[in-house]
């Protein structure tokens, strides 16, 4: 499975974990909310800034984020 896709159905997974919508995602985490969608499909990638930044808005560390991760 592509990279990309998996981190989306990761960041997915974590979001929906924590009863947070995509528009709470984007406020929590200064990235906009159509951009929260295109990760979740995995149809884009990332910046390391906007990979730390979903990271603390999901209340998570960067390592945690990734685990499961082959």
């Amino acid at each position: 499975m592509d990279i990309k896709i998996q981190f989306g159905n990761r960041i997915r997974k974590l979001r929906e974990n924590i009863w947070l919508s995509q528009d709470k995602l984007a406020f929590k985490s200064g990235i906009h909310r159509t951009w929260i969608g295109i990760v979740e499909r995995g149809q884009r990638n990332l910046t390391l800034e906007n990979i730390e930044k979903l990271a603390k808005a999901l209340g998570i560390s960067i390592e945690e984020l990734f685990k499961g991760f082959k």
